[in-house]
């Protein structure tokens, strides 16, 4: 099994309480370490305003943090999960992620989805199309961004997008393009478009929605004549992390303390349930055991969010040295 883990960035709340001029230093921190460690990749969102209730609380913009890690790390890939495709042109996407890919000497990852926190879209003034209005755009952005990083251009005279010639050079370093992570479980349309053009997908992963997602992609890439084993599953998960049940225990209610006052009671609630439910919360022995059954069904890249990072690095500590080794 392949590692990635994500970066706090404000959005979940998991920079509170440091003042906004040190934050970058923090992720800064944390993003080098995880460089000299044992992750194949570093993870930010694509968000603008805190979850799950908008707040002031800072949030780090994605792609600005995708190229200042580009130029302060050396070894570890670097992604967003995801992209929202409504937030930007394809095309100028497509620009700004070769230009990333350069500054990273080839280490970028393209996670690309249709999107879906209203607020935030309406607040920046990008309306809130439809669900399959979204998901229209995201085929036609990601059509869009493979011509520009395989040809050097881009045309599409699409419902959505409209680009003439878009020159994008230099191409990126990575050959015959930055890869695709189609991000979403939507199964007529978001797992089409991963079986036709992904090299990886990210969606549930629960045991019983891995499992039904990887059946659903798997009939789409055989109606469309694809391998499926050519396309990495991965899935993401909330990761608190303990040597006993206790120490787990623990954890949770530190986080909980620190997420209550700004979210409220309802949404605290949710998200320590949500925390419960996941196959990366417990213990150490919990934990590998919950991967490895996953990767029995053929999760490959598993990508963990750890709430605690940016205050406490113990339980990353304790998850690079028991349970990635037992399962890489």
């Amino acid at each position: 099994m392949r590692f990635g883990t994500f970066i706090p960035q404000g959005w979940r709340f998991d920079l509170v309480g440091i003042d906004p001029s040190e934050q970058w230093d923090a992720m800064l921190s944390l993003a080098r370490r995880a460089d000299a460690g044992p992750w194949e990749s570093l993870w930010v969102y694509d968000h603008f305003h805190t979850t799950p209730v908008p707040s002031q609380e800072a949030t780090h913009e994605a792609w600005t943090l995708m190229s200042a890690f580009a130029a302060s790390t050396t070894r570890i890939r670097l992604g967003q999960m995801c992209t929202c495709m409504g937030y930007r042109n394809p095309a100028y996407l497509a620009k700004v992620a070769a230009t990333v890919d350069h500054v990273s000497h080839g280490r970028v990852e393209m996670g690309i989805g249709g999107g879906w926190y209203e607020h935030e879209w309406r607040a920046y003034g990008y309306g809130f199309p439809e669900i399959g209005d979204r998901l229209r755009m995201l085929r036609e952005g990601v059509e869009i961004m493979k011509q520009a990083w395989e040809t050097g251009t881009a045309t599409l005279d699409g419902r959505y997008f409209q680009v003439d010639g878009a020159i994008v050079r230099p191409l990126p370093v990575q050959r015959p393009g930055i890869p695709f992570w189609i991000s979403g479980g939507g199964e007529k349309v978001t797992l089409r478009i991963a079986a036709q053009y992904a090299q990886y997908t990210n969606f549930s992963g629960d045991p019983e929605g891995f499992a039904h997602k990887s059946a659903v992609l798997r009939g789409h890439c055989e109606t469309i004549g694809r391998d499926f084993s050519e396309i990495t599953r991965s899935a993401n998960y909330n990761t608190v992390i303990g040597e006993t049940e206790a120490e787990v225990e623990e954890r949770l209610a530190a986080v909980d303390a620190r997420l209550r006052p700004h979210v409220g009671d309802a949404h605290a609630d949710r998200i320590h349930a949500d925390y419960r439910a996941s196959a990366a919360v417990g213990t150490v022995e919990q934990v590998t055991e919950r991967l490895a059954a996953l990767g029995e069904q053929g999760l490959a890249y598993a990508i963990h969010y750890f709430p605690e990072a940016a205050y406490d690095v113990s339980g990353l500590e304790l998850f690079e040295a028991k349970v990635i080794p037992a399962l890489a």
